[in-house]
């Protein structure tokens, strides 16, 4: 038995490491692009992408291993019943409930690590994100500039352009800023050679020192452009002035579990049903990896990959009620895992119990 075990634990896990990989690759690049999209916006630094993307991997990670495993046990099962290993490991004896069984234990792994990265890993990973964002959103002009792009700052109207960054980016090189009056009436440009950053040790304040430029003022669509030549101009920069946002996700289990707001109780709920998620979809994919040769290897695909998505879909259902107050807190999310495990035990009783009943009828019948 434990020469089976180790085989079939192996062959679920191989391909459940498989389909993750895969699913973390399109997950993981989605949300990749949209940090680039706002670090060339201007709204990050370039340099904190990949720790940002880091951190969020246990967040990842908790949402596809339950899939990944779901259809490990599909891909895996499914071929050896067209493979016909299934008929003989069942001709040697090897039933469906021992196969039921070992298929449980072996989830109770992924289960362990699914609850270790949603309770507390998961919750460490985004409170990190958290605070770059925070950092990121007290950061001045200057350390968000990205060479090469019109970044519109948070600074009033102005616009920003630099061709080039030295390679400790404290200098710029190519300096371009457009720059309205409260108004709007007026317009600044500003070009320069060279431009770098200045810090008042007396009052904390920051500038932007250029060098070798050319400043002009006046209102788009008038020739009265006033022309300034200078060799050192200094601009004040600031901060982007966002105050510290809190990130609900980043609040850790114990913190949930101590408060009384309806939006983070179901947050917990959130927390604790996504390890329970696994033994349930065990006990469904075993019964509907089974397929007959003739119909395909990815016959049964589509309606467990549907069934799941019926599953992950209530349970997106049922928290936001239990945030909306909707549904009492004892009930919680528990009516989902509830209705799926009936559907996963009468998947794997309810045929055997039907055609007992239909013997039963028909036995009567001829007597």
């Amino acid at each position: 038995m434990s020469i089976i075990f180790r085989y079939l634990t192996r062959q679920v896990m191989i391909s459940m490491l498989a389909v993750s990989g895969v699913l973390l690759m399109v997950f993981m690049s989605g949300r990749f692009i949209k940090y680039l999209a706002d670090a060339a916006a201007g709204e990050l630094a370039g340099d904190v992408l990949f720790q940002i993307m880091a951190y969020r991997f246990p967040g990842f990670l908790e949402l596809i291993l339950p899939l990944g495993f779901f259809i490990g046990i599909l891909l895996a099962y499914g071929r050896m019943y067209l493979e016909s290993e299934m008929t003989v490991l069942s001709a040697c004896g090897f039933s469906e409930r021992q196969l039921l069984t070992q298929t449980l234990v072996g989830s109770l792994l992924v289960m362990v690590i699914v609850g270790a990265m949603s309770l507390y890993v998961s919750p460490w990973g985004m409170k990190q994100v958290e605070a770059i964002f925070n950092e990121q959103r007290q950061a001045t002009e200057f350390e968000l500039l990205a060479p090469g792009r019109f970044q519109s700052l948070e600074s009033g109207g102005r616009v920003t352009y630099t061709e080039s960054l030295s390679d400790d980016k404290r200098e710029l090189r190519g300096v371009f800023i457009a720059e309205f009056s409260e108004g709007g009436d007026n317009l600044t440009l500003i070009s320069a050679d060279t431009g770098s950053q200045f810090i008042d040790e007396s009052t904390g304040s920051r500038f932007l020192v250029l060098e070798e430029g050319n400043q002009f003022q006046g209102v788009p669509g008038q020739l009265d452009f006033a022309v300034t030549e200078f060799e050192a101009y200094g601009l004040r920069i600031e901060g982007s002035g966002g105050s510290d946002k809190t990130l609900e996700e980043a609040l850790s289990t114990r913190e949930l579990m101590a408060s009384s707001d309806p939006e983070a109780r179901a947050l917990l709920h959130w927390r604790f049903s996504l390890p329970l998620i696994v033994p349930i979809v065990t006990l469904l994919a075993v019964r509907l990896s089974r397929v007959n040769p003739r119909q395909g290897r990815f016959f049964h695909l589509l309606p467990a990959m549907l069934l799941y998505i019926l599953y992950l879909g209530l349970l997106i259902v049922a928290r936001d009620a239990l945030a909306s107050g909707k549904v009492p807190e004892w009930l919680g999310m528990l009516w989902v895992h509830a209705l799926f495990l009936g559907l996963g035990i009468w998947l794997h009783l309810g045929p055997a119990w039907m055609r007992k009943r239909r013997l039963q009828k028909e036995g009567a019948s001829r007597a």
